[in-house]
């Protein structure tokens, strides 16, 4: 009698137990994530996932991505149904070293503070392009990117002043490669790679510096190729002879580049370059996008690995406007919107070599942009006032980064709805 008492008191025990670790169970799995973005299609290049998708958020990374992920996981739920979510957009050529300050630009086009125009749009991720040079990088870093909510990154001047001006740029004294490598591997975390920019000259000193800096430090080089010169210093010769794999030529749409022969054919040249590993950027700005030539060069199969504003103070309020514009006006011209999203993503982040960056990869940083495809009757405008209409455009509607919620365009992910 008493061993079945024993065995009864044993199982009553045992039954408890494993009603406690059940109830336990549940109460951590509706606690599973911090944030759901549920309903919206899912639009992640890297990982090839373009489909109706929900996204699970948990202390600022990405913790799950796939279909019907109950409501019940997570601590908070965003509705997103109707819209696209991709990871935090890259604008890879910027001028955000804030405003009229020592390093900003001096003749006229001055940078800005990243904040203000960045995370409204789903940028979650800027790259400086050359405002600041080995002089004057720390002032940049300490009072620019250490306290921005937007990731700024750089490309470092080969002159050390940086974006001065002009006449700064032609200092070929002030192009010291050793300096220049030395700066960006005492900021490895800030610094992705070099800017040559503004060069007036005939010659390849501004190129070589910069390669030779890059060399130094294993980073790419962007090179904005300056005034042209034919004869003494071709671009086919830069992108065919000059730029290593990994590097990067902007302003690809720009006129002076050679792009077509004279039946209006894109040159062979251009393929090979890119064959070779050269990467092609965009970078709009206030004059490097005019639909004269960017249509038929699209048309073409000519695409850029990255779409960028080249932001600064006058062309915001000009063409370029804004990343989702130009996303807008690169997709009415052609380029299909997977195509877009790889652009401002996963391209760039390969660019730039933050591969960390870009997707929603399990445990990548939770940095992501829920766009709204809206239609209507839009807009665009070239750098010479040309318009073009179309009938949809890219707005953002919601901004995380690192997890949290920086924009909201609508109040999506309100606390609570007044009745």
């Amino acid at each position: 009698m008493k061993t079945l008492q024993v065995y009864l008191r044993i199982c009553f025990f045992a039954l408890i137990i494993i009603s406690l670790q059940m109830n336990y169970g549940c109460i951590s799995n509706a606690q599973q994530y911090d944030l759901l973005l549920k309903g919206g299609t899912v639009v992640d290049p890297k990982n090839n996932i373009n489909n109706l998708s929900d996204v699970a958020i948990l202390n600022g990374k990405i913790a799950k991505v796939a279909l019907d992920i109950p409501i019940s996981t997570a601590k908070k739920v965003i509705n997103v149904t109707g819209f696209y979510v991709v990871p935090g957009l890259i604008d890879a050529h910027t001028h955000v070293y804030g405003g009229l300050i020592r390093g900003a630009h001096a003749d006229g086009e001055y940078s800005v503070f990243p904040d203000g125009y960045t995370l409204r749009t789903g940028v979650t991720t800027v790259v400086d392009a050359g405002s600041s040079g080995h002089r004057n990088f720390k002032h940049f870093h300490d009072g620019i990117i250490a306290l921005s909510q937007t990731r700024v990154l750089a490309f470092l001047n080969i002159v050390g002043m940086g974006l001065s001006g002009s006449v700064h740029s032609q200092n070929v004294v002030d192009m010291n490669p050793e300096l220049a490598a030395k700066c960006a591997k005492d900021y490895p975390n800030h610094i992705v790679g070099f800017k040559t920019v503004q060069w007036q000259g005939k010659e390849w000193i501004n190129v070589d510096r910069a390669l030779e800096a890059g060399r130094l430090a294993n980073l790419p080089v962007m090179c904005d190729f300056g005034r042209f010169y034919p004869v003494e210093r071709p671009y086919q010769e830069l992108v065919l002879k000059r730029l290593r794999p990994g590097d990067i030529s902007t302003h690809m749409y720009k006129k002076d580049v050679p792009l077509f022969d004279e039946n209006g054919t894109l040159l062979p040249y251009l393929i090979e370059a890119r064959n070779r590993g050269v990467l092609f950027d965009l970078g709009h700005g206030l004059g490097n996008f005019e639909f004269s030539i960017v249509v038929p060069a699209v048309r073409q199969g000519w695409w850029p690995n990255s779409l960028t504003t080249d932001l600064h103070a006058e062309c915001v309020n000009h063409a370029s406007k804004d990343l989702n514009n130009l996303m807008s006006k690169m997709m009415n011209i052609g380029i299909p919107l997977v195509n877009i999203i790889e652009m401002v993503t996963w391209g760039p982040a390969k660019m730039i070599g933050r591969t960390d960056l870009g997707h929603l990869t399990l445990n990548a940083v939770a940095d992501v942009a829920v766009l709204n495809l809206v239609k209507g009757n839009f807009g665009w405008l070239d750098v010479r006032n040309v318009r073009m209409t179309g009938t949809e455009k890219f707005q953002c509607e919601l901004t995380l980064r690192d997890g949290k919620v920086v924009w909201d365009l609508n109040g999506i992910a309100a606390r609570e709805e007044l009745k």
